[in-house]
């Protein structure tokens, strides 16, 4: 097999190029657009030029290839809601009322619900845009359903970043969604306005919640429902932390969020049921039309979900390719699908979702093919557990260098929970789709309903024994971007091997060995030697101090911190920290050849034997700050998280009015000590 002769595959990857020098280097959308126009009008000018020739010239090659680029780099630039002039951003008044409709309904957390939605008008102005929006949780009031469209008061307030280092950035997750802004409000704040004519998207979440709430009425445990809910409807905010915890620890997560795995099921049991059809004259193309439009309802049935739209699309090409009896063009298929996704959305190539499924399924299909044949079991049972396994490897093996990066973590017996659930999923999918519409139309028998929660139950059960097993749960694992890189070359050249078992193949995989190797002992040297980073944390002083991969935690009051709680977990695993030890924290430092003085709340500082360079106000100290400058002079003043708002408030205009900087942790984040 030679990727090479898939021409849609090299195209994508040219798109994926653009798109990436559109977003890490952005280019003049003037110059994005004249370049992509000038290519394109010379790329139709030589086709007609080699219209006569049986094989398109190197020139036209290049200019595919370059348009290609160009039109990734121009679609970020169009896809960006902010270049456009009637975005919300753009409105110089105060605002003082937004009218907005709910576009989707996001995960809540312990305190509000949370939507994305879309600016219809800012103080009675049209305008474009998309924001969050955080409603206060209660129990009294209903969720709000997307395209419903509210009038607020409250105005729009950024997005923060995080306040200490190597933690997840919800900011820049937002921002590549085009989401710049939130409005954080109660539904008392909320007028209801008339809706709009209903959205495909929004009877798609009013058809999925008048199911659950179908659901509900029969007698279904809490964390049977929840799976349930997960596996069928798509709904995870009913799952507990514990049983959620256990499916990661036994690497089945990905069962619970409805996604290629599922989609791809529904499709061999639909072309199973439908293949009677063929029979018929056009039969086949009959059964296709059915498939899809039944995988379709299915997606509706979901909800909608982005996931789910995109599998949905990526199954729906593949069952057209296997109609045309062309499934060895599995690699277009999926590009192809790729391709028209990322033109209609440049941003989903960020997502960590959408490069988990692309990966697993080029795994599968690159993969497993070739690991099925190590083994052909005589019996059928042995042969599907077999086929099963493979899949599950082919999949893992794709999936495992960007798991461990995002998620830090690798359950050593993912393939033994896929073994045992994988193969009755394509029962549970479609007994479970039957009883959702028997639940519906209110025809479910108790018995079967039973038996069904008897089947989740067991399921549960089975992946908390695995879970349980801690000894194969590798966890605060960290590598950088540059070694995943590294990694998928090698595995690249591995697969090399197993279709071209050649010299040059052998050659190819041995260097991105050194490769790997080489970037394995970079990331080890440029990590500093040592670092003093103040972290934030509400109500507590917590100044580090580390040195290669050993980490001193100083602290006043927490005895209890540390490398697994907040705020140290991430940073630790960043660093690589394998040994910790708490201290108690003392009055003064010499960092970095600049000594700090930390006053806390006895507000004692008469130091005279030397002039600190920095001073840390801890515990709200009450002092005269304008008294302490002139005594001391030191160069910056620090505060902390342990300190009272209004005391830091109030040390922010002394320090303006002295003319020293001020640093406060919960506004500028964690302070790392140069």
């Amino acid at each position: 097999m030679k990727l090479s002769r898939f021409i849609i595959v090299k195209l994508t990857i040219f798109l994926i190029i653009g798109i990436c020098l559109g977003f890490y280097r952005p280019i003049p959308f003037l110059w994005s657009a004249l370049s992509s126009s000038i290519l394109l009008c010379l790329l139709f000018l030589l086709y007609w030029i080699n219209l006569s020739r049986f094989k398109p010239s190197i020139g036209f090659g290049m200019v595919a290839v370059l348009l290609t680029v160009s039109i990734g780099i121009l679609s970020v630039h169009v896809h960006n809601q902010k270049l456009q002039s009637t975005h919300y951003s753009h409105i110089k008044a105060p605002v003082k009322q937004i009218t907005f409709k709910i576009s989707y309904v996001l995960k809540s957390n312990t305190y509000y619900d949370k939507y994305k939605i879309e600016i219809l008008k800012i103080n009675g102005l049209p305008v474009t845009g998309t924001s969050l929006l955080n409603v206060q949780r209660d129990s009294l009031q209903k969720v709000l359903d997307i395209d419903d469209i509210y009038v607020t008061t409250n105005a729009f307030k950024d997005i923060l970043p995080p306040l200490n280092p190597n933690q997840f950035n919800y900011k820049s997750y937002l921002e590549r969604q085009y989401i710049y802004h939130q409005i954080t409000t109660t539904q008392k704040h909320l007028f209801h306005l008339p809706s709009e004519p209903s959205t495909l998207s929004g009877l798609a979440h009013r058809i999925n919640t008048f199911v659950n709430s179908k659901l509900k009425t029969y007698l279904f445990g809490t964390d049977e429902l929840a799976v349930i809910n997960a596996l069928l409807l798509g709904q995870r905010q009913d799952i507990s932390e514990t049983l959620y915890t256990n499916y990661t620890k036994a690497g089945a997560v990905h069962i619970l969020a409805i996604s290629g795995l599922h989609v791809g099921i529904l499709l061999l049991i639909l072309n199973y049921i439908l293949s009677p059809l063929e029979r018929l004259t056009y039969g086949r193309g009959l059964k296709t039309i059915l498939v899809i439009i039944l995988m379709w309802c299915f997606a509706i049935l979901t909800g909608l979900s982005p996931s789910v739209s995109r599998a949905t699309l990526m199954f729906t090409l593949v069952a057209i390719s296997l109609n045309w009896n062309r499934p060895n063009n599995t690699f277009n298929t999926v590009a192809i699908s790729a391709f028209l996704l990322l033109l209609w959305n440049p941003m989903l190539l960020f997502d960590v979702g959408f490069q988990l499924s692309y990966l697993a399924v080029l795994s599968i299909v690159a993969l497993q093919p070739k690991l099925n044949r190590l083994w052909f079991p005589k019996y059928k049972l042995i042969n599907l557990l077999w086929n099963t396994l493979t899949v599950t490897v082919a999949a893992q093996i794709g999936v495992l260098p960007l798991s461990i990066y995002y998620f830090h973590q690798f359950p050593g017996l993912f393939f033994l929970s896929n073994l045992i659930i994988i193969p009755f999923l394509g029962f549970i999918l479609g007994f479970g789709i039957l009883i959702l519409l028997m639940a519906t139309l209110g025809i479910l028998p108790k018995v079967i309903a039973i038996l069904f929660n008897k089947v989740i139950g067991f399921m549960n059960t089975i992946i908390q024994w695995i879970a349980n097993q801690d000894q194969f749960i590798y966890s605060a694992i960290s590598i950088k971007l540059n070694t995943v890189i590294a990694l998928y070359v090698l595995i690249i050249g591995f697969i090399y091997v197993l279709f071209t078992p050649k010299y040059k193949s052998i050659v190819v995989t041995l260097i991105a060995c050194i490769i790997l190797q080489c970037t394995l002992l970079y990331n080890r040297v440029a990590i500093n030697a040592t670092e003093w980073i103040m972290f934030h944390k509400t109500r507590e002083t917590i100044l580090t101090h580390r040195i290669d991969r050993q980490l001193d935690i100083f602290t006043a009051t927490d005895s209890t911190l540390s490398l697994h709680t907040y705020p140290l977990k991430d940073y630790a695993i960043s660093k690589g920290i394998e040994t910790a030890q708490t201290k108690p924290l003392k009055a003064v430092y010499s960092i970095n050849n600049k000594n700090i003085l930390i006053v806390d709340s006895l507000g004692a500082y008469n130091v005279r034997s030397f002039n600190p360079y920095y001073v840390l106000l801890s515990n709200s100290p009450q002092i005269n700050l304008n008294r302490l400058i002139d005594s001391l002079r030191p160069k910056e003043i620090i505060a902390d998280g342990s300190n009272y708002k209004s005391y830091i408030a109030r040390w922010e205009q002394t320090c303006k009015n002295k003319k020293i900087p001020f640093y406060q942790t919960g506004k500028k984040g964690a302070y790392i000590f140069k």
